[in-house]
């Protein structure tokens, strides 16, 4: 039965399989009913949860005749990936399809995993069997005792098949076959690593004869959320038959019981459901002798004239995109897995979440029932590796001038063309739609899913518009989303009259703004992947934050990507490795590692940015009184939060205390605090910490929601000078060389290199302040999202640029030593990058000041930074600064940290991000003091101090290769550009980019 006509022919869909039905689990009468604890159920039986005999062929051609009796050479722990367990390779892919494009043909070296299990079992004759496959990739084939039982295919959606007529009293065998791709690869294209096998959980439902195959919950509630309405409907294996409903309040106590094959009722006052306080009603369903239950909360979601509304409130998601992922498990996420992810969620003010881009385990939207978190449920499909099939091109004339260089729309078009292939293709119409039933019709009795998405990057046309037809006629209580509607193939006219939302992904803010203030657009803009979170990124989730609230018609966004994909590397070393470290070709390298979270959920500085960014509660000043405003739709401040304000003058505590406030969700209150009158405090701060009162399983005690700190008072504050005085300043001799100049005494040594224009030696009694020359400094070891810019930078010499002197000439007062110097920073083969005009001055107490003029050719591309890098001794004392701190933090990356007094321990040092890049720059730096070297500046200022070099960071294409610099490598810029997410997103904000033509620079350094 395992046969071409079947994996090769998408309108082969199952064999065999039950009609697709919400996710439930009965339970025995008499027992306690708990839908999240289906393994206590008497009639569940697990076959997953342990090792299976398995056999893996490269290619489904070497399966053996007589496989169903032939024996299995190893075992494989199911759930699970084969390749997590040594089998195959993994392989990391994007867009490009794994394969050739030549639908619906796969590879004929098609892998194949042969499973067995064997279990003893007692089946009655009262009852039937239904065997479930919660998620398996690609596509299967099931035999029980050496029969066919059925082929099933969509890898993360359920396949149930009944077997009542295959078990048999004692031992049973269940063999299963796995193959790597199918037909209905071509619509899991998802970006992702490509990963085969059973990787969610097997089991067997014993049902009675006369079983309740499916219901669905409808509730309405009326306009002024005072009434609802909630039905059930029912559909039997056989005939209807009388149930007994029983519904319960979130308390527990009983208000409604009935005898019926449909239950009904109308429900006054009912206490809502929301992802800010989930309440759930519990609705039990006994038939013969199962009992089913269910939760269920009251909540209505709608599009008010252009506004996305949720109980009559208008609302943000404030979402990510989430994979099922795990560095050693793969795709096989359990409970405790996915809790993990939820609790950071709800720590970090995440309420929604997209199942990107499949159904999640069926047990997940239960949990963020109970959690409190919206769903974007979204189907299995994606298909966007169509567009990379063969696009025509006009041949590029050498002459500049020539009219036939380059036909960029008409290749766009041609892209688009090919993107929309399975979106038009007639015998992939059955594949989509069933795929967008499996997906509505198991998850449709979930509350916390408000959306379904029919899926991602496929393109448009009639197969996804029957989808969303069918979804509207089917399910009334939800809005449907789709991305891909916005691409318009050239020979068909998009009907998107069943889509609720307009679109996109990674626009830029003025997008928003163009769509929003447009009168003619009349649905909720979302981007349901927005500040792609790769490396060293999100610099711009403030600014689509403050976007996203100019505008009721914007609805929010969901970030790309919740965690790094990273799987542990083969060798056992411990260490993960992304595209192309597998042998795995085509591969899109570390494009994977884009998450807020790391591959083992550690927290990312993108994380942290983000919540404080999605901060409930912000501060304010006005009018010298300080207010707060509650961005909470559903809560009172009142109810859940304690406001700890401390201020800060010149570093030290003025007055500090907590409070409480009286805000209604989207109200704004005033704060009755006071502060510092000191008219000699330069730099005076109010520090607000929000703190949760609220209590939530996923929380702990006194949770920290968010943060404000203001800045009342902002004069450059400058930390006394802690050098020892000299009894009497020692005169600077100054000897000049042909190459050189010489300053020094009897403590301090300066010599400066007349070619570089550049100190090349600084030490104090004796002992070197530096260990390589002091130079000007405009590289860094590009970010993930400097990826486009960076061909810009090295075009122009950025990464290989140096220092050279024009022009020398010196001379001396009593207290000082000045230095003149022309420079230029410059790059082989390359135009002048910088001309800068510098002045030097070496006090008698060992304090260096330069000021620095600078002049960049206006046609160059903006600067990645412009300053200064010391190699210090290796640091052996902690470093200070007053500065934005303890985290990373950057010109459009500051939300997540505080400005105030802080200390780095480089021995506690590692490399945040799988691939080296631009890291722990610490901005608004006002001084920064190590080892007696204390740095200041006109201006503040940014700062990092590394172990490597940035020349290291970027040749290294991995955490873990990376060699120590002999030295300490401490980096002090004038300017250091943004951030942003441009890895997938639009080009970093002009107001981050160090982009002056001209710019001045003070700076000063004590030893």
């Amino acid at each position: 039965m395992i046969l071409p006509q079947h994996f090769e022919n998408p309108e082969v869909l199952h064999l065999n399989r039950q009609p697709h039905r919400a996710y439930f689990v009965p339970f025995a009468k008499g027992q306690n009913a708990d839908s999240l604890l289906r393994e206590t159920s008497a009639f569940f039986t697990a076959l997953s949860g342990k090792n299976w005999d398995f056999t893996y062929y490269h290619s489904v051609q070497a399966l053996p005749e007589d496989f169903l009796t032939a024996p299995l050479n190893t075992q494989i722990p199911v759930p699970s990936n084969w390749q997590t367990q040594g089998f195959d390779q993994h392989h990391y892919t994007n867009i490009n399809y794994p394969f050739p494009f030549d639908p619906p043909f796969v590879p004929k070296e098609n892998p194949c995993g042969h499973y067995r299990h064997c279990f003893d079992f007692e089946p009655q004759a009262d009852k039937r069997y239904l065997l479930n496959f919660e998620g398996v990739d690609s596509c299967f084939f099931v035999y029980v005792n050496q029969q066919f039982v059925g082929f099933g295919q969509i890898s993360h959606s359920t396949n149930e098949f009944e077997i009542t007529d295959h078990l048999k009293s004692g031992k049973n065998q269940l063999d299963v076959l796995v193959l790597k791709w199918c037909a209905g690869s071509y619509l899991e294209d998802q970006d992702k690593f490509r990963m085969s096998g059973i990787f969610r959980d097997v089991y067997l439902l014993t049902r009675d004869v006369n079983y309740l195959h499916d219901f669905v919950i409808k509730t309405e509630l009326n306009s002024a959320l005072t009434q609802a309405t909630l039905t059930v409907e029912t559909q039997f294996a056989q005939e209807k038959q009388a149930i007994e409903f029983a519904l319960f309040d979130p308390q527990g106590a009983e208000i409604a019981r009935q005898q019926a094959t449909t239950f009904s009722l109308i429900l006054d006052n009912p206490i809502l459901w929301n992802a800010e306080n989930p309440q759930l009603y519990r609705l039990t369903m006994a038939s013969g002798n199962e009992v089913i239950e269910q939760k269920i909360g009251f909540r209505k979601i709608e599009v008010d004239n252009g506004v996305l509304k949720f109980n009559g409130q208008a609302i943000k998601f404030k979402g990510v995109n989430r994979h099922d992922s795990d560095p050693a498990t793969g795709y096989a996420i359990s409970r405790e897995q996915a809790l993990v992810d939820l609790a950071l969620m709800k720590q970090h003010n995440i309420n929604a979440i997209r199942t990107a881009h499949y159904p999640n385990a069926p047990w997940f939207s239960e949990l963020c029932d109970q959690y409190g978190f919206y769903l974007i449920a979204e189907s299995d499909i994606e298909s966007h590796g169509a567009s990379m099939a063969y696009v025509a091109t006009p041949e590029k004339s050498i002459f500049l001038n020539d009219p036939c260089v380059n036909d960029d729309e008409k290749i766009r078009q041609q892209t688009i063309d090919n993107f929309c292939y399975f979106a038009r293709a007639p015998e992939y119409k059955s594949a989509i739609l069933d795929r967008t039933f499996a997906n509505v019709e198991r998850d449709k009795n979930r509350t916390s899913v408000v959306i379904w998405s029919l899926g991602n990057e496929s393109g448009y046309g009639e197969n996804f518009e029957a989808a969303a037809a069918w979804i509207k006629q089917r399910d009334k209580s939800r809005l449907v989303h789709y991305e891909s509607s916005i691409y318009q193939h050239s020979q068909y006219q998009n009907d998107v009259s069943h889509l609720d939302f307009y679109s996109e992904m990674y626009p830029a803010t003025e997008s928003l703004d163009r769509y929003c203030t447009d009168p003619t657009k009349t649905k909720p803009y979302i981007l349901c992947e927005y500040t792609h979170a790769m490396g060293n990124s999100n610099g711009d989730a403030e600014d689509y934050w403050q976007t996203f609230e100019k505008y009721e018609k914007s609805c929010g966004g969901f970030v790309w990507e919740w965690c790094d994909h990273a799987p542990y590397l083969p060798d056992n070393s411990g260490r993960v490795g992304y595209g192309g470290d597998f042998g795995d070709t085509p591969n899109d390298g570390n494009f994977c590692m884009d998450g807020l979270v790391s591959q083992d959920r550690i927290p990312h500085t993108n994380l942290l940015e983000l919540k404080n960014v999605n901060r409930p509660i912000r501060a304010f000043r006005h009018d010298d009184k300080i207010f707060v405003k509650n961005y909470w739709d559903f809560t009172n401040l009142a109810d859940a939060v304690t406001i700890r304000y401390t201020v800060m003058c010149d570093g030290k505590i003025s007055n500090q205390g907590e409070l409480k406030v009286n805000c209604p969700p989207k109200e704004s209150t005033l704060l009755p605090i006071s502060w510092c009158d000191d008219d000699n405090a330069s730099f005076v701060t109010l520090d607000l910490d929000y703190i949760s009162t609220q209590q939530h399983p996923l929380l702990q005690d006194s949770h920290r929601l968010g943060f404000d700190q203001l800045i009342l008072r902002s004069g450059n504050w400058v930390q006394p000078k802690t050098t020892e005085k000299l009894t009497a300043l020692l005169p600077l001799k100054v000897t000049e060389y042909d190459q050189s100049i010489v300053i020094e005494n009897d403590v301090y040594r300066y010599v400066f290199n007349k070619n570089q224009g550049i100190f090349t030696e600084i030490s104090k009694n004796g002992q070197a302040i530096i260990e390589q020359p002091l130079d000007f400094n405009i590289w860094r070891a590009p970010t993930d999202n400097d990826r486009l810019i960076r061909e810009q930078w090295q075009n122009a010499g950025y990464h290989i640029a140096y220092t050279r002197a024009y022009q020398i000439s010196w001379s001396q007062t009593e207290s000082a030593v000045i230095i003149d110097a022309d420079l230029g920073i410059v790059a082989t083969a390359k135009s002048r990058i910088l001309t800068l005009h510098v002045r030097y001055q070496i006090h008698t107490d060992g304090e260096l000041t330069i000021k620095v003029t600078a002049n960049r050719p206006a046609h160059l591309p903006y600067l990645p930074r412009f300053g200064l890098r010391f190699f210090l001794p290796k640091v052996q004392n902690n470093v200070q600064y007053f500065g934005y701190g303890e985290q990373e933090s950057y010109i459009d990356k500051h939300h997540l940290a505080k400005l105030g007094h802080y200390e780095i321990d480089l021995n506690n040092y590692q490399m945040p991000y799988v691939k080296p890049q631009e890291n722990n720059s610490h901005y608004g730096t006002h001084f920064v003091t190590s080892d007696g070297l204390t740095i200041t500046a006109a201006a503040p200022f940014s700062f990092s101090l590394l172990p490597y070099t940035q020349e290291e960071m970027t040749e290294k294409s991995h955490c873990y290769d990376l060699v120590e610099c002999d030295s300490t490598v401490l980096c002090v810029d004038y300017k250091m550009s943004g951030i942003g997410s441009n890895s997938c997103g639009p080009a970093l904000k002009a107001k981050y980019r160090l982009n002056e033509t001209e710019f001045d620079w003070d700076i000063c350094m004590r030893i």
